[in-house]
This record gives structure tokens, C-alpha cells and sequence, in this order.
């Protein structure tokens, strides 16, 4: 068993370094996705898009390199760009939730990654901070339409926990910031 357990590592490919991902990040960042999941998840059903958690890999260059990452969260629409376990289309909205072996590739070269291949909306989510930036796609350049930080005090006067969050390209789609981070102590 223990064998099995070694041979198994996560990779990711950019600019032609492979990065291994093992171990596995945080308990924490398993709960605010398995949360953004689930409330996009509900809200996809009778549709053509699909969401993804940590198992589908997308290759944001195909057409020039197999470079590839495995994106936290994924919303993807065009099942014909789906390959096994790759995705070679553009996603319609990706999150990265940070850790600390990661957090840098995921503010730099993941965010310049998913500008180039046309992402639309980007999240950086920080578990450890209880925050979350949001990105759009404009003129082909990530601009931060918003930055959040959970404050879910309600004496406190910035309290947001209630803030509703709604994606770009699925405005029907709408989360609140004490869902996101729900379970976090």
C-alpha cells in the first residue's frame, strides 16, 4: 500500500518546469472549495457548463506547448474541448485558492496564464486571510473589480459576511462571503 501512496504525486507544467504538488495543501482549502464547488454545482444543473474541483487539468496553450495546471475550480462549457483528463478550451471562470507553497504561482505566472488563454474571471481566495480578489477580463488584461476581506463581526462597522458575490458570465449564480468561507474557525 504504502508503494501505491508514493507513486501517486500531483503535477503541474508551466513553462515547461513540471512542479509537483504533493503533499496536499490544507485542510481549509479543501473546505472553501468543496463550498464554491457545491454552490456553483447546484446552480449548473440542466446546463452544458460543468464545474470542476482539483481533478481536471487545463492546458492554457495548446496549440503551442503541453503545458497544463490544475485549476482549484473550474467552470467549463465546451465539452468538446474535454480530452481525458484535460481540458483545451477556454474555462469561463477559474479559482485558486492559495497555500503557502503556492501562493506566489498563483498570483504571477497562473494569473498571467489564465489572462493570455481569455479566462474571464479570475478568484484568488486566501484561507488564512478570509479573503478574496476578484479579476475581469478587460481589453485582454486583468483588472481587480473587487477585494474582500470577511469581516463577520456584526458589531464591527465593515461587517460583510452577507456581501453577495455574483459571477460575470453566470449572473445567476450568486454566493454570499460567510458561504465561501463557512466551516473555517
Amino acid at each position: 500500500m504504502g508503494l501505491l501512496k508514493e507513486e501517486y504525486r500531483k503535477q503541474e507544467k508551466m513553462n515547461g518546469v513540471v512542479y509537483d504538488m504533493s503533499p496536499a495543501p490544507g485542510y481549509q482549502h479543501g473546505i472553501i472549495n468543496g463550498n464554491i464547488h457545491r454552490i456553483i454545482g447546484n446552480s449548473l444543473k440542466n446546463t452544458l457548463c460543468l464545474v470542476f474541483i482539483e481533478n481536471l487539468d487545463f492546458r492554457y496553450q495548446p496549440d503551442i506547448n503541453d503545458d497544463y495546471v490544475c485549476p482549484d475550480i473550474m467552470i467549463v462549457c465546451d465539452r468538446k474541448r474535454l480530452k481525458g483528463s484535460f481540458y483545451n478550451g477556454v474555462p469561463k471562470f477559474i479559482v485558486e485558492t492559495l497555500s503557502p507553497s503556492t501562493a506566489k504561482r498563483d498570483r504571477t505566472d497562473k494569473k498571467d496564464a489564465y489572462e493570455k488563454a481569455g479566462v474571464e474571471e479570475y478568484w484568488i481566495v486566501s484561507p488564512q486571510g478570509k479573503s478574496i480578489e476578484i479579476y475581469y477580463l478587460e481589453d485582454d488584461k486583468y483588472v481587480l473589480e473587487q477585494s474582500y476581506i470577511l469581516q463577520d463581526d456584526k458589531e464591527e462597522e465593515d461587517y460583510n459576511a452577507e456581501t453577495e458575490i455574483v459571477l460575470k458570465e453566470f449572473p445567476h449564480i450568486k454566493m454570499k462571503l460567510e458561504e465561501i468561507f463557512e466551516g473555517l474557525e
